[in-house]
């Protein structure tokens, strides 16, 4: 079970960003899949807090450590709910999905429609 055991890899998000922000195209781009990271980010701190290898969560999933990889991966794809359901279980998680308003953008209404009995 040892080559199951999670050894996380030293990354310096701060430097990173800080770099690549010097690329023209890239603070839009990042914008742009703000939600997508934050998911991975997420994901990754499950994975992290449960101790567990990505090839341990393929193995506890039914899939493989490739299929994780990709699922840990911003921008690649969009997981089904399923598939983030299981990824959940396997880190030892509840999944929770939330609509949040945004902030400053004007309130929607919902109309309801009645229907009257013909």
């Amino acid at each position: 079970m040892d080559k199951l055991k999670y050894e996380p890899v030293s990354h310096d998000n701060k430097a990173f960003l800080k770099n690549a922000q010097k690329r023209e195209g890239f603070s839009k781009a990042y914008n742009d899949l703000e939600e997508e990271y934050s998911l991975v980010r997420e994901m990754l701190s499950a994975r992290s807090k449960s101790g567990l290898t990505q090839e341990a969560v393929a193995e506890l999933m039914g899939t493989t450590k490739s299929a994780v990889s990709r699922l840990e991966s911003a921008g690649k794809h969009a997981p089904s709910l399923t598939t983030l359901k299981k990824y959940a279980q396997a880190v030892g998680c509840h999944l929770k999905i939330k609509f949040i308003p945004k902030s400053g953008s004007a309130k929607h209404t919902t109309r309801c429609v009645k229907q009257r009995a013909g």
